[in-house]
């Protein structure tokens, strides 16, 4: 891979040297750009400022002395899964069906380049991974609690603040009346208009078991486990419990073994079964789950809440632009006209479905052949990095590398990856994977 201007490898003998001082404030960046989630505008306005930061510390050095910031393979690989996300989108847009908004999306996407600089660069030392990691565990706990809470009065205390201090500004709430009277999960902090507590908790719940792990061992490890599937299975995505359910095994199985790791997801399906019989919400979507199981094709598709229909729509869209897709975020044009049941009802009520809800379907319907190549292109990469790293430096990013796998995962249903909220998501668990695993001083670890 080829190394930024300034980026070359330095000996790995001896101590590593420490960031710049305007860099050692990356961790509270990335750490605030989360904690902001509850209001998108602000966190988009925190990740632009970072971005902002990071090319004027660049500048102010001439690109020189990077690897004081980043090793060199941890700036080329970062760039390169940037790129493999950016470049599908760009070249999408160079027919798409609304060419103006995919070309809009797609310059407006370059703001995170330097910003994944900035996250990878939070995690590049001992330090670091310990503020950001540990920052996000803690962040995830709090959401956590405050779930539970919900759960418990009604009301999250968290977003009752952050709505009251809303309304204090703007004399307008978060959420219109609608949105909070047709509520039917647990919203936590996020909100009844934001109702993605579950997917959340359950991409970020492997820094929260990684920090619960560390600090009390196997018990701290059971209990957070506990608390947040309580929190994902009330949440009522079930995409967020196949996450979870992945989440839990690959951390459970090496700090507890295989035995007790059935004992813990037998625990956890007695826990299904008594929310299935005591909660309406988790109710009815176990039923609908089961409804996969009569084999017609009515069935599967009301388990899945219409998401055959929206398949069979962006298949036909990759079919009908193979090459380079019919733009990013350009799903909901295109969908009237590959509607395989154009003029019923929907699942998922009235208009076009916004995107394919799932990242293979997503990917070749919005970017094609082309985009799936650069997509694969950078999973092979960080394959690759991760099995020429040591033993040392795999350690250091496994709590990144599981998260970012289980958002990706491609059996499963997703959120949007070309939007803003989902894609920043992705994009920053790929930053703190790259920084992580090809740390400045990952041979000293």
């Amino acid at each position: 891979m080829t190394n930024l201007p300034g980026a070359t490898d330095t000996p790995t003998t001896g101590a590593p040297s420490q960031a710049p001082v305007g860099w050692r404030w990356a961790p509270a960046w990335v750490l605030a750009f989360v904690a902001l989630w509850p209001a998108p505008g602000y966190a988009e306005g925190v990740m632009v400022l970072g971005a902002l930061a990071a090319i004027v510390l660049l500048l102010l050095v001439r690109f020189r002395g990077g690897t004081r910031l980043l090793s060199g393979r941890a700036w080329a690989l970062t760039s390169v899964l940037f790129f493999s996300y950016w470049l599908p989108e760009a070249l999408s847009a160079v027919d798409a069906l609304d060419r103006g908004r995919a070309l809009r999306e797609a310059l407006v996407d370059l703001r995170y380049l330097p910003f994944l600089w900035l996250v990878a660069a939070a995690v590049a030392d001992a330090r670091g991974r310990s503020i950001t990691f540990s920052g996000l565990g803690i962040i995830v706990a709090a959401w956590t609690v405050d779930a539970l809470l919900q759960a418990l009065t009604g009301t999250s205390p968290l977003f009752w603040a952050i709505d009251s201090v809303k309304q204090a500004i703007s004399g307008h709430p978060m959420c219109t009346p609608e949105e909070t009277n047709r509520l039917d999960r647990l919203s936590g902090v996020l909100g009844p208009c934001n109702l993605k507590l579950g997917v959340v908790l359950a991409s970020l719940s492997p820094f929260a078991l990684h920090l619960a792990s560390r600090r009390v061992g196997v018990a701290g490890w059971l209990c957070a486990a506990a608390a947040i599937g309580l929190v994902v299975l009330l949440a009522g995505s079930r995409a967020a419990w196949l996450t979870f359910a992945l989440v839990m095994v690959f951390s459970g199985w090496q700090l507890l073994g295989w035995k007790r790791m059935l004992a813990v997801l037998a625990f956890g399906a007695v826990v299904l079964a008594v929310l299935t019989a005591t909660s309406p919400n988790v109710r009815d979507r176990v039923q609908r789950t089961a409804h996969a199981l009569t084999a017609e094709e009515d069935g599967v598709d009301m388990a899945l809440s219409g998401r055959t229909r929206i398949w069979s729509a962006a298949l036909c869209m990759a079919r009908e632009h193979p090459v380079n897709g019919v733009g990013a975020r350009g799903f909901r044009e295109a969908f009237v006209a590959c509607d395989p049941e154009a003029g019923k009802q929907a699942a998922w009520g009235d208009g076009p479905a916004l995107h394919a809800h799932q990242v293979v379907l997503e990917v070749l319907s919005e970017t094609g052949l082309l985009g799936l190549m650069f997509w694969l292109a950078g999973v092979a990469l960080a394959v690759r990095a991760w099995k020429y790293a040591s033993a040392a430096a795999r350690r250091n990013a496994r709590p990144a590398l599981l998260a970012l796998a289980v958002t990706v995962f491609p059996l499963n249903t997703h959120l949007a990856f070309y939007s803003t909220f989902w894609g920043g998501l992705t994009l920053m668990l790929a930053a703190l994977f790259a920084g992580s695993l090809l740390a400045r001083d990952s041979a000293e670890s």
